[in-house]
């Protein structure tokens, strides 16, 4: 079964808070797609800065074009190398999805 949840997990050298304005930036780009009543409906995230991880609910097609929109905006701020992200699986294990 394929999970529905993707966690991020940033470098050191990455600022959190403009994680923070990325991720409601990519929010704002994806209502301009689906509008603002399912993005508020269809998605869901958190981002936890002390362990510097964030999740987001890829459970519908609204989360997923979530998850794509932030993935490519921190890669073009940071670097493909200044995160990881995989797959949460149900039962709190993992598969990578790249890095």
């Amino acid at each position: 079964m394929q999970s529905s949840t993707y966690r991020f997990r940033f470098k050191p050298d990455v600022d959190l808070e403009e994680i923070d304005s990325i991720l409601l930036f990519a929010s704002m780009l994806t209502e301009s797609i689906h509008g603002e009543a399912h993005v508020r409906l269809d998605t869901s995230w958190s981002l936890d800065v002390s362990d510097r991880v964030c999740e987001l609910n890829a459970t519908t097609r609204v989360g997923r074009d979530l998850a794509r929109m932030f993935t490519e905006l921190v890669a073009l701020e940071f670097g493909d190398r200044s995160f990881e992200v995989e797959r949460v699986a149900a039962a709190g294990s993992v598969d990578a999805c790249g890095s």
